[in-house]
């Protein structure tokens, strides 16, 4: 009888104080860039709810530009005060990594998706639909293409505001993608990113079903993707116990403080770890558009409404490899030895493919979509280095090889006829005696992506190869240098196409764009040309950031 009170007076002493579950502790001021871009877009989708469709469009400009300014004025202040170099930590009770390399992408996605709104906000290309101006994005994105109910929201000049809390969205994830320091969040960050742009691939107006089917393959492709992360993440704890980047890499250089016997028994099993690192690689090289894992990037960014095909060819790109950097940087540093073969094939594969295949393209976006994955590989000689030069040198490129590419699809957009953009090469025939200045400018960001001296492409490729050189990949360097050269004769032959054949009668006309499109084209071509005329301060910027928090 005793022992039974003795046991209800624990119970009832253990039901009177309760565990406290600790409660977290997180650091808003150093997570502001992406509550601020999260919040804009929240209040995006209330915009969409609340207000009359006539006032929604001019009411996301100003949220979204509002939104992205902040954050980037955000980004600055923290770097300003430090958090990039001298006050880096770990932020979120160990989510979130705020160091320079996590600042600097953040930066480059916050500017280049401000150029991107004005590309998606461009009004005056399409023509007016019932005396209405109309974007590129499909009048009713839930209507049966040609149906009925897509005809009447046609002839009520409706547009697809959404498209603006989406992008919104999708730069939340990419924010915290390259800052992640656990598995777990970059899961949620890579699906927080996707998940809009599955949908924004698949709201063009012109040409629906085309971009339907872009949409689908992007998604069915990034499921695929999505489950080998998840898998490799799984396998990765399998064996480290943990899901923190410095607690695997502890695990991983043999020097975790506690070793429990679950954890003896896993730390021996080599298997779970080169088994889960592959499959988190292949989850990022996909992002990153590598061959292999490269088939979704033409038709993709084909079909695409092409504002969207170039945001996502910028801002994910800088997002996926500020991921890929880390990982391989401070969680698998200890694995060298075994990462680096594998990405050297993954390198030398993607820059030839790149630009071999490429030779071959008629249409416009797939070009660019297969210069894209070149481009990949040259970037990968970069994080091939395993250097902090490698790292700099990376930061730099991708700063670089976004402005050009948000630039090159904007005049995409301006070459139009009477079924919409027009992509195909032979329609480009001509063009620079047609419209001279848009021809010249789209020269400038071809002559960028080949890699020719004084513009931002040179020093990029510079700096990456130099990097490469100097981290013993010199035959990583010899391989680019020849993918460039076979490369620069696809970027040329457009050149030439432009500017030295007769323009046909029944060519393309330019459509004169609103100061929006304008400015983002400008911005492109002054980025494109500073960096390559004076580009030592942004590589000394790209230096100082260059080193990952533990």
């Amino acid at each position: 009888m005793a022992d039974a009170s003795v046991v209800h007076s624990l119970w009832t002493t253990a039901a009177e104080a309760p565990q406290k579950i600790p409660a977290p502790d997180i650091e808003y001021g150093q997570l502001a860039p992406t509550l601020i871009v999260l919040g804009a877009a929240i209040v995006g989708v209330l915009v969409e709810a609340f207000l009359p469709r006539r006032s929604r469009y001019y009411t996301q400009l100003m949220v979204s530009l509002t939104g992205l300014a902040a954050a980037f004025a955000a980004v600055v202040g923290l770097a300003a005060g430090g958090y990039s170099d001298t006050k880096s930590r770990i932020a979120a009770m160990g989510a979130v990594a705020v160091d320079g390399p996590a600042l600097f992408l953040q930066g480059t996605i916050l500017l280049v998706s401000l150029v991107a709104v004005f590309t998606f906000a461009e009004r005056r290309l399409e023509p007016a639909a019932h005396g209405k101006e109309v974007d590129s994005f499909a009048p009713s994105a839930a209507a049966t293409p040609g149906g009925p109910a897509e005809q009447d929201a046609v002839k009520a000049g409706f547009t697809t505001t959404e498209v603006f809390p989406m992008l919104l969205f999708a730069v939340g994830g990419m924010l915290i993608f390259p800052a992640a320091n656990d598995l777990l969040t970059l899961f949620v960050a890579l699906e927080v990113f996707s998940l809009p742009l599955y949908i924004l691939c698949a709201l063009a107006r012109r040409q629906r079903l085309l971009s339907q089917e872009s949409a689908m393959k992007y998604f069915l492709l990034g499921a695929f993707s999505s489950a080998f992360l998840l898998f490799g993440i799984a396998l990765i704890y399998g064996y480290a116990g943990t899901v923190t980047y410095s607690g695997i890499a502890d695990v991983v250089d043999g020097t975790a403080r506690e070793i429990t016997p679950a954890l003896a028994g896993t730390m021996g099993n080599d298997v779970l770890l080169l088994i889960g690192g592959a499959m988190v690689l292949m989850g990022l090289l996909f992002k990153v558009g590598a061959v292999p894992f490269h088939m979704w990037t033409p038709d993709v960014y084909q079909g695409a409404p092409t504002p969207v095909t170039g945001f996502m060819a910028a801002a994910t790109k800088v997002a996926a490899f500020g991921a890929l950097l880390r990982l391989l940087y401070v969680v698998l540093p200890g694995m060298r030895w075994d990462w680096r073969p594998v990405m050297w094939g993954v390198a030398i594969i993607t820059m030839l493919v790149g630009a071999i295949v490429a030779v071959t393209q008629t249409d416009v976006k797939r070009l660019l979509a297969y210069s894209s994955i070149a481009h990949a590989g040259f970037i990968l000689a970069g994080v091939i280095a395993a250097t902090p030069d490698g790292v700099s040198s990376v930061l730099f490129y991708l700063a670089a090889y976004s402005f050009v590419t948000l630039g090159a699809f904007a005049v995409v957009t301006l070459v139009r006829d009477a079924g919409g953009e027009a992509t195909h090469l032979s329609k480009w025939a001509g063009l620079g005696r047609r419209s001279p200045l848009v021809a010249a400018v789209f020269a400038v960001f071809l002559l960028a992506f080949a890699g020719i001296p004084l513009t931002s492409g040179f020093s990029g490729k510079f700096a990456v190869f130099k990097a490469a050189a100097e981290g013993g990949a010199g035959a990583l360097v010899v391989v680019g240098v020849i993918s460039s050269a076979i490369a620069a004769f696809f970027y040329i032959r457009v050149i030439v196409l432009m500017f030295f054949q007769e323009p046909k009668p029944e060519g393309p006309t330019v459509a004169v764009p609103s100061p929006m499109t304008m400015a983002a084209i400008a911005i492109g071509v002054a980025v494109t040309v500073v960096l390559g005329v004076a580009p030592q301060y942004f590589l000394d910027l790209a230096g100082q950031a260059g080193v990952f928090v533990r």
